[in-house]
């Protein structure tokens, strides 16, 4: 019998011949697998390529995201301490709450990459991981009070 595996079956892999009660009882009969008819097959192929047109269309959104970034500097008022150097460094949260409320960007703080640790005050360039590979860099101001 042959069937079109719908999602991972542990110990089967891709789809493929499997015996029938194995398929007709267990696959189909839990949801993870279509008889593979014509039908079934071409609706199979429609669907990857609309995932594969919907993913180009994603990459070039977040280009043209990476673009705006590439634009955009932030800027961080923080309190110095009597040395000159921040109270602290600047966290991740800080740079999304900022990008909220100064570009009305929504930035996951999970994506954004310091390389290392800012406290002082400056110039620095940060990296936001926007997914499929795309690194928007952007310039982050630190400004003493």
């Amino acid at each position: 019998m042959k069937v079109l595996l719908l999602k991972d079956v542990k110990g089967l892999g891709k789809a493929g011949e499997v015996k029938d009660g194995y398929g007709k009882n267990f696959l189909i009969g839990k949801g993870s697998a279509l008889h593979a008819t014509n039908e079934v097959l071409k609706k199979h192929e429609a669907n990857l390529r609309k995932k594969a047109a919907q993913e180009i269309a994603e990459m070039e959104r977040l280009k043209e995201v990476e673009k705006i970034l590439a634009k955009t500097e932030l800027k961080i008022k923080r309190k110095l301490g009597a040395n000159g150097s921040l109270f602290g460094a600047v966290t991740k949260d800080e740079i999304s709450h900022e990008f909220k409320a100064q570009h009305n960007l929504d930035i996951d703080k999970k994506t954004i990459e310091i390389k290392n640790a800012i406290k002082s005050t400056g110039l620095f360039e940060i990296t936001i991981k926007l997914g499929h590979g795309i690194h928007a860099p952007f310039k982050l101001e630190i400004i003493g009070e």
